[in-house]
């Protein structure tokens, strides 16, 4: 168990930390136009993604998805829980959480009441343990920059899995030189986070900078580059708890 002393300096690298998130999802801005489901290198890429899920879902023998319980963190403005929500997953099993109050706001308004929306930093939920069937993180680990608060949140986020459940992750592998405000997350960093799981994993999702280029002359272009195994930038992985024991949250 930490001692008051230390838990007080944990939870003050924590704000840091989410202080200094908050700020690198702000200097994007909202709605960039680079990411909206009209421009063809986005719309292929989530389109991979969706079939990704379908074959993670299959694969891993996770039907029926409907009776599963499920918690996004970083979910933004709720696009990954609407792919969820088409695929068959119920929406009051499923819980969503967003760190920025105004991109919660917009969650709220798309998606279906079911759905209960929480806004705040992830490894404070109050959520009992063991409650998850599903814990999913789409590209929020590669914006924390701190590798005590990635190994903080993601004992917490383990510690809500049910036995024989897992966390699924989504996020890009390497890092992008041109923008500071993220670093990609490698495999052997994800075994790290996760070091009691079995990984399965996918390779997906055509590099966004030759996905721009190469979809402007036609979207289908997306599919011939994206079977390039070294051109994918990201990876799908289904981290799966075997033990019965949730990891201790607090170490």
């Amino acid at each position: 168990m930490l001692s008051p002393q230390r838990n007080a300096v944990t939870v003050a690298e924590g704000s840091d930390e989410i202080a200094a998130i908050t700020a690198r999802y702000e200097r994007r801005g909202p709605h960039s136009q680079r990411y909206s489901m009209l421009s063809p290198s986005v719309y292929m890429a989530e389109q991979e993604k969706e079939r990704a899920y379908i074959r993670w879902i299959t694969t891993c023998r996770l039907m029926p998805i409907s009776e599963k319980r499920l918690l996004e963190i970083g979910c933004g403005y709720g696009g990954n829980v609407l792919q969820l929500l088409r695929l068959g997953f119920a929406p009051n099993n499923i819980v969503a959480n967003e760190l920025l109050e105004e991109r919660a706001a917009t969650a709220r308004q798309r998606l279906p009441a079911q759905v209960s929306v929480l806004v705040g930093d992830a490894s404070q939920l109050d959520l009992p343990s063991a409650s998850f069937d599903i814990v999913l993180q789409s590209t929020t680990f590669s914006s924390i920059l701190d590798k005590c608060f990635q190994e903080r949140l993601a004992a917490r986020l383990w510690s809500l899995i049910r036995p024989g459940g897992g966390f699924l992750w989504y996020d890009f592998i390497y890092d992008n030189p041109w923008n500071p405000d993220v670093r990609g997350v490698s495999l052997h960093r994800i075994r790290e986070l996760f070091p009691d799981a079995d990984m399965t994993y996918w390779p997906i999702t055509l590099a966004p900078p030759i996905s721009r280029l190469v979809t402007r002359i036609h979207p289908e272009l997306y599919r011939w580059f994206a079977a390039v195994r070294f051109l994918r930038t990201h990876v799908l992985c289904w981290i799966r708890r075997t033990n019965s024991t949730p990891r201790d949250a607090g170490r």
